[in-house]
């Protein structure tokens, strides 16, 4: 049994224009000094992280790993959220989105689209040059409009819409799987990929491709009401990353799961601080105990209530708590024998 690694905490969340979170170092020594042990880095964010440089050079991310080892910490993967997004763009969404991209290929989907496969490789490229083994990512969008069939959606579109993520998807995998390094989809709603059913039509597209797996946050369940605990059961083979995020959901006789287009403060499902909503976290890292998970548990901070500096500040300790040292030996060990085939025989009462 392997016990997991942690805790490790999400930079994207945190990184900004002052002191301590415009740089890498700054933000390496405010994390350890909270006492997390790795890091998860946003490879968008040119103040932390400079993806082309890693890409194409092994000294950069031989630097990289030493100011993350400096402070006594391990890069836990690289994230690709923002531009796994643009892989796949529903046009409705396309001027929302647009930010997301380089100013030179905003306004051009295709070219935005090209722009984001390249940085999604460049991003696995990377990955293999830092050691790393996993990488965070989103699958991007084409059916999501269309979640609620009112009015019926035509026939097929669906289908199509997967055919089509699919095949945007598996020349990335590809270049994953020659780097060695998993794709761990964060399920989420908004991504085609939202939940178990999506996922496995995702990945029967694919051919159930090796390098096609998940990133687990169970906030993301909680919202739609999923059995999040149950969903371990089902894919623990395929979770790769693990994002540890608190939410509630308190539906009322005005709202529910949609929220009623309200702000995150007044909706009936919110993220929340560690501990300060519903999720089962210690049943969560029993399931990833009892699976052999090996990978970090990184906390993924979005609290519509509190402020970042004191979620972070209690997120290290609380994932430190619920991480279990998992067990080299059977609690009743001590009344074991060895193997004697008379005995067994005489228990069972069997005779030659």
């Amino acid at each position: 049994m392997k016990t997991i690694k942690g805790p490790a905490i999400f930079l994207a969340q945190f990184a900004g224009d002052s002191a301590p979170f415009n740089s890498l170092d700054a933000i390496c020594e405010w994390v350890s000094g909270l006492g997390y042990k790795g890091i998860q880095i946003p490879s968008w964010d040119g103040r932390l992280f400079d993806l082309m440089k890693a890409a194409d050079s092994q000294d950069y991310c031989d630097e990289v790993t030493g100011v993350a080892a400096s402070h006594g910490l391990e890069i836990t993967e690289l994230s690709s959220h923002l531009q796994g997004q643009l892989v796949a763009v529903h046009p409705a969404y396309d001027a929302m989105f647009d930010g997301f991209a380089a100013e030179h290929v905003r306004g051009n989907p295709k070219a935005r689209q090209e722009w984001a496969v390249d940085q999604v490789k460049k991003a696995g490229t990377a990955s293999k040059r830092l050691g790393l083994n996993a990488h965070a990512s989103f699958s991007g969008a084409l059916a999501w409009p269309y979640i609620y069939p009112w009015p019926q959606r035509p026939a097929g579109l669906v289908e199509d819409a997967f055919d089509e993520l699919a095949r945007r998807w598996l020349p990335i995998l590809d270049h994953f799987d020659d780097c060695g390094v998993d794709i761990a989809y964060e399920i989420h709603p908004g991504e085609d990929l939202h939940d178990g059913v999506t996922y496995e039509m995702f990945l029967a597209r694919t051919g159930n491709h090796p390098r096609a797996n998940i990133l687990y946050d169970p906030s993301h369940f909680v919202l739609q009401c999923l059995d999040y605990l149950d969903y371990i059961d089902i894919y623990h083979e395929r979770i790769k990353c693990f994002h540890v995020k608190d939410a509630e959901f308190n539906p009322t006789g005005r709202q529910g799961v949609y929220g009623g287009y309200q702000s995150w403060v007044d909706r009936a499902g919110r993220f929340r601080s560690l501990g300060d909503g519903q999720v089962d976290f210690s049943g969560i890292f029993s399931k990833m105990a009892q699976y052999d998970f090996a990978g970090w548990a990184v906390l993924e901070w979005e609290c519509a209530l509190k402020h970042p500096a004191q979620g972070a500040a209690e997120g290290a300790p609380f994932i430190a708590d619920h991480i279990i040292r998992v067990t080299e030996h059977a609690f009743d060990d001590f009344a074991a024998g060895n193997a004697d085939r008379d005995l067994n025989k005489r228990v069972m009462g069997i005779t030659d």
